[in-house]
């Protein structure tokens, strides 16, 4: 038995009472036996004296004049603690992609409410970057709709042929009108018509946007929204859906919570304790939607449920509308490098490259830049093991490593390249 000092004794015998601990830090090996009072004494004492002795010998072994460091005092607290690993593992530099890239997933700019745009980065400064690593294209999910889309497209698609692509996206100020259904519907024809490449839904849907008057969120798959869903399938616009999130930000915050950091970072990021779905009943309502809508294709964004890959591959078999990207999700996928593997082999076909990438510094892990797009091509391209998933001094979203997956040329190509290229008809 091990007890650590500073807990409490209990008795293992009723000769026994509880003794007071001696001083925190200090930890009694304790055998197994009925021993008697004075004896329990006695063992306490000589563990202290052995401690004490230890302590006077270090304190005699270090520099004169220098103050104990805080991890050798009282420990560091957490958000310090950035330990180096001490493998001796080879570190490959994947400067530039092995093939031309289409970045499937970026936030060059932002919307509102009113459907004006935002852009968070100048197309010059994302070309400068782009060149270097080989991304031939980058598409910018969101660009809002009517006048801030039209300003979006013109700023980036229109402005550089062949380098970025602009999706629309749903008008959720207006969801609840009565005419809402084919309002939105008219909306995607005409953002097609003005050079949108594809519908980019974000977690509002199913996590955010709540009826007017009631209050109550609106689930991914109500009627409301079939006719947008079709609209987007006869114009060939793919839909890019972001449903659910990590499954930790549906459980406590407590010290079983892998991601308690990221959580003790950002508290609104959890969705545990009200009214949300669950995980599982988001993914289940995004099933319900691709199900009834088979000709439009979904690119299920963050891997669908990165974290439970025998569940993507049951829905990537029921579903040959689904697609994948990986954005954001290196993180997920690259602690379970071998199951990870399996599944690029099995759906190569319908797994794009993406970043999730924004000018945002809160989000190491997104942050636009050339370390970003390095970590990802180690991740494809090489076998290397235990090394970071973002370009941080502290993991940010949980404290582990990644291992490259190696994939092949043929499979490298339709991931960089091929997939999205064909989802968005562009040349290959």
């Amino acid at each position: 038995m091990a007890f650590r000092v500073g807990e409490a004794f209990l008795d293992r015998s009723p000769a026994l009472r509880p003794l007071t601990p001696l001083r925190t830090g200090d930890t009694l090996a304790l055998l197994e036996t009925t021993v008697n009072r004075r004896d329990w004494l006695n063992l306490g004492a000589a563990a202290l004296a052995a401690e004490c002795a230890g302590a006077r010998a270090q304190a005699a072994a270090a520099p004169q004049g220098r103050d104990p460091s805080p991890a050798e005092d009282a420990g560091i607290p957490l958000e310090q603690y950035a330990p180096k690993s001490m493998l001796h593992a080879p570190a490959t530099q994947v400067p530039r992609a092995r093939f031309p890239v289409i970045d499937f997933h970026t936030h060059i700019t932002s919307g509102s409410a009113s459907g004006k745009i935002q852009f968070h980065m100048k197309p010059a400064e994302c070309l400068s970057v782009m060149d270097r690593k080989n991304i031939r294209t980058m598409v910018d999910l969101t660009g809002s709709y009517g006048e801030g889309l039209r300003d979006a497209i013109g700023g980036l698609s229109a402005g550089h042929p062949g380098r970025f692509v602009v999706f629309t996206e749903p008008a959720w100020a207006r969801a609840s009108d009565a005419d809402y259904p084919q309002w939105q519907a008219a909306q995607i024809a005409a953002a097609h018509q003005a050079g949108a490449r594809g519908l980019k839904v974000l977690k509002t849907l199913g996590l955010f946007l709540r009826e007017k008057g009631s209050n109550r969120l609106v689930r991914i798959d109500d009627p409301r929204f079939d006719p947008m869903w079709e609209a987007a399938g006869a114009a060939e616009m793919p839909v890019a859906i972001h449903t659910s999130d990590p499954e930790a930000f549906f459980l406590p915050i407590d010290r079983f919570n892998e991601r308690w950091e990221e959580l003790h970072a950002h508290p609104d990021w959890s969705f545990h304790g009200r009214d949300f779905p669950s995980n599982r009943e988001l993914q289940e309502a995004r099933r319900a939607v691709m199900r009834r809508h088979p000709r439009t294709q979904f690119v299920c964004l963050h891997v669908a449920d990165a974290e439970d890959l025998p569940y993507v591959s049951e829905c990537m078999d029921s579903h040959p509308n689904m697609h994948v990207d990986i954005a954001a999700r290196i993180g997920e996928l690259g602690r379970q490098p071998r199951m990870a593997r399996r599944f690029f082999d099995r759906y190569q076909d319908r797994i794009v490259f993406g970043t999730d990438a924004s000018a945002s510094l809160n989000t190491p892990q997104q942050t636009f830049g050339d370390a970003l797009y390095e970590i990802y091509y180690r991740f494809l391209e090489t076998e290397d093991e235990y090394f970071d998933y973002a370009p941080a001094a502290v993991p940010p979203q949980g404290r582990w490593r990644i291992y490259g997956v190696g994939l092949p040329e043929p499979v490298l190509r339709k991931i960089y390249w091929e997939n999205a290229a064909r989802l968005l008809a562009l040349p290959a």
